[in-house]
């Protein structure tokens, strides 16, 4: 038996199921990690919005855009009406802080189309 430089790559060793559960593992851990950091940056974003009371309507409507996307991520919020409510009410928020908005043929507003919710 001889020792090399090489490094051997295990995976090319295994069979087929193996590697695929070891594919599974090595995603399923990214994923985790991107939820960790996802939790971390979104409970920092949650204390700067905690951090003072809004100085005018549209730091108000900030707030509410954030909370309604959050609630637009559940499932009582799949319901076709209130997905159609969230759409008004954001769309309301944006034309009242003197924002454009969008029509839904346009792609406006929809409940998780963009919202600030996840960021």
């Amino acid at each position: 038996m001889t020792i090399t430089d090489k490094p051997i790559v295990l995976d090319e060793r295994r069979g087929m199921a193996a590697q695929q559960a070891t594919e599974i593992r090595r995603r399923l851990a990214e994923v985790e990690a991107d939820q960790s950091a996802l939790r971390v940056r979104r409970t920092e974003l949650e204390k700067v919005l905690l951090a003072a009371p809004a100085q005018s309507w549209p730091e108000a409507a900030e707030k509410a855009r954030y909370l309604i996307g959050l609630f637009a991520m559940t499932s009582p919020a799949r319901d076709p009406r209130r997905q159609k409510l969230i759409a008004s009410v954001l769309d309301d928020l944006a034309r009242l802080a003197g924002e454009p908005v969008a029509s839904p043929a346009d792609g406006g507003s929809s409940p998780g189309n963009g919202s600030d919710a996840g960021s």
